[in-house]
């Protein structure tokens, strides 16, 4: 089974509340009505539901209402519970009780604060907004996983008979050697999410002290950093991409590789590397590339690339309903339910629940 198979199948079985702020775009028509007969997830949009209705009929959309929720997001007793709880949040960042009424009108707060109170799972945005628009109210709102920490991204580019994570490719510009440990270390647990055992490279133009130069020292001292913090990691470098990616090259460059070149996380060094790597990936190699992810949050809100497909958005909505189960446990239990494979998750989150009666 490929890996988009098993995250439909998943997803399927959890049944989770996705929430769509951008419900006006034909994209998320046509994804919700793949959702509705996948069965992935149990879609949110946010407006009116006659405007809706007649957005559909208009697009030749046969979609089964009786399964779709539609939040009024212009009904003012919700305004008035969504602006009054974001005023409680932001309110210590100087954030007044108008501003707070004022953003709650984008559907993008919106979407986020359905999620933050519960009314969702996640949300999946970004097909018309902007990865900054997408990603502000998430900041704000539901916040991260620890304090100082930066959100990230990641890809899974999925191809034929392989997956790779591509990170960070849609957030931080210019990561330093911490930013690319948290990078690195968040992208290892997105991984064990979905029983994939990481195996990290950490790139560069350089392998293995080939060259010297501050940017390499940057990828250098990340090593050692997730070292440090993860011993549980396999991560190596700093290697050029084909020391990661093909065995034979590897033997060349990086003899005594505990990789060998079968990285299945790539680490780009800065934004600009990642984000041409994923597209030059995805256009030329024929690779579906799915995400972004947003990384290092309390709860599931992720990012789409304005070039999506309707395909994306609910292949897209399938990962954020499996994520939202995962995060949930790691809530409840602790990052140790992340950690190794499914049955020794298992084993651990079931001595985690007896030790808890």
């Amino acid at each position: 089974m490929n890996f988009l198979a098993g995250v439909k199948k998943r997803a399927k079985k959890l049944q989770k509340s996705i929430i769509f702020p951008e419900a006006s775009e034909e994209r998320t028509f046509k994804a919700v009505e793949t959702m509705l007969k996948e069965k992935t997830c149990r879609p949110i949009l946010i407006g009116k539901e006659d405007v809706l209705h007649a957005r559909a009929e208009e697009l030749g959309l046969k979609i089964k209402w009786d399964k779709v929720r539609i939040i009024d997001n212009t009904n003012p007793e919700i305004q008035k519970v969504y602006a009054n709880e974001l005023f409680r949040i932001r309110k210590d960042k100087g954030m007044t009780e108008d501003e707070a009424k004022k953003l709650i009108n984008d559907v993008n707060y919106f979407g986020v604060m359905t999620v933050q109170l519960g009314g969702a799972d996640g949300m999946v945005s970004g097909a018309i907004s902007s990865t900054a628009d997408t990603v502000r109210p998430a900041l704000q709102i539901i916040k991260t996983k620890e304090k100082f920490h930066k959100v990230s991204s990641i890809f899974f580019m999925v191809f034929e008979n392989r997956l790779l994570l591509f990170a960070d490719c849609a957030i931080n510009p210019e990561p330093n050697s911490h930013d690319l440990a948290d990078i690195a270390i968040d992208t290892a647990e997105t991984a064990q999410r979905f029983n994939i055992v990481p195996k990290i490279a950490m790139l560069s133009f350089s392998t293995a002290g080939s060259a010297k130069h501050p940017v390499v020292d940057k990828v250098k001292e990340a090593v050692a950093l997730i070292r440090d913090r993860r011993p549980d990691l396999i991560v190596e470098g700093e290697m050029q991409v084909d020391a990661a990616l093909v065995p034979a090259i590897a033997d060349k460059k990086f003899p005594g590789s505990l990789i060998k070149g079968d990285a299945n996380v790539l680490i780009f060094p800065s934004l600009e590397a990642g984000n041409i790597a994923y597209k030059l990936v995805e256009r030329l190699a024929g690779a579906k590339a799915v995400g972004p992810l947003l990384q290092g949050l309390k709860k599931p809100v992720n990012d789409l690339s304005r070039g999506c497909s309707y395909r994306d958005i609910a292949d897209l909505a399938a990962i954020t309903a499996c994520e939202s189960e995962e995060m949930m446990y790691e809530v409840k239990y602790g990052k140790l339910y992340a950690r190794g494979n499914t049955e020794e998750r298992k084993s651990r989150l079931a001595g985690l629940i007896k030790k808890t009666k």
